[in-house]
């Protein structure tokens, strides 16, 4: 009782089961205890209603929290609404899009968080805080960059076969939200995740699910980087053609080899090796299109 922000530590807490059921599995756990944290990390299926297309609050006997505005910050959220916690299922973008009535539905959902003007409802405050200042300031829709729950948000168009909207966006976010100035950084760092996201991001890949080794392909901002590993390995990634407006991948390979998927493994990374993009100011929409070679969903893999 008396616990508020209740949608944003449900969905925190179903990817905090996810990644026990990942650690019991290693470690041998009883099937119970398995299965326990398997079912609360499906948990984020209580939270979203269909017949308004988002996560939103539930009342304490289990009733939809009335009335529902997805623009209200707060509340049920962490300085954030509707539009961003929404997309808080790093263990299963898969199950969302599900939810959501399919890759194609999701897509379209994804595109109206970019198109819908930042308007919002600071009333539960009283006031505006300064991430709504942040995400107005940034004018990309209803997109939060400034705020940590919603960063990941970018990358899930890997997950629904559209991974070009990915590299769009990533490289906007990039070249747009970040400067070399005093005010260069568009929102609170928590603990370097602002930063970490743009270290990330232009080196070309993002972990959109820790606690699952895979890194997820958006839109190499450098030319070349060379990553030197603990182990003595090195990992090279290099991106041919590219330049402010080539930010769309026209092929990859990995150590010769034609690369379709949109991710890479960590364990792809320590062994070291090559990743090559051929960049151009035109998207390829059927590089990693194909949903069979998506990142890691806990509900189909």
């Amino acid at each position: 009782m008396g616990i508020r922000e209740n949608v944003a530590r449900s969905l925190e807490y179903a990817y905090a089961d996810f990644a026990i059921w990942k650690l019991a599995q290693v470690l041998n756990k009883s099937p119970e205890e398995i299965s326990r944290f398997n079912n609360r990390a499906n948990n984020y299926k209580n939270l979203f209603d269909p017949s308004v297309n988002f996560m939103r609050g539930k009342l304490e006997d289990g009733r939809w929290q009335e009335p529902f505005n997805e623009f209200k910050w707060g509340d049920a959220f962490t300085e954030g609404n509707s539009w961003h916690y929404t997309w808080s299922v790093f263990q299963d973008p898969a199950g969302l899009a599900k939810l959501m009535g399919g890759p194609k539905a999701m897509e379209a959902k994804l595109d109206e968080l970019f198109e819908t003007p930042p308007v919002f409802d600071f009333s539960y405050y009283g006031f505006q805080i300064h991430e709504i200042t942040e995400m107005v300031i940034a004018n990309m829709g209803q997109y939060a960059h400034g705020n940590q729950p919603m960063q990941h948000g970018i990358y899930l168009y890997n997950y629904i076969g559209a991974p070009w909207k990915a590299q769009k966006w990533a490289r906007t976010a990039m070249n747009k939200l970040y400067t070399p100035y005093p005010d260069g950084l568009c929102g609170d760092e928590d603990n370097g995740q602002t930063s970490a996201w743009y270290v990330f991001s232009s080196m070309g890949f993002y972990p959109v699910c820790p606690g699952q080794p895979e890194y997820i392909i958006g839109s190499p901002l450098f030319d070349k980087v060379t990553l030197h590993l603990e182990n003595g390995n090195s990992f090279e990634m290099t991106a041919k053609n590219n330049a402010h407006q080539n930010f769309y991948i026209q092929k990859a390979t990995l150590d010769g080899n034609l690369l379709e998927r949109p991710w890479i493994s960590h364990r792809e990374i320590m062994d070291g090796g090559k990743l090559n993009f051929e960049m151009d100011n035109k998207p390829n929409k059927s590089w990693a299109a194909d949903l069979n070679n998506a990142p890691y969903s806990m509900s189909i893999k």
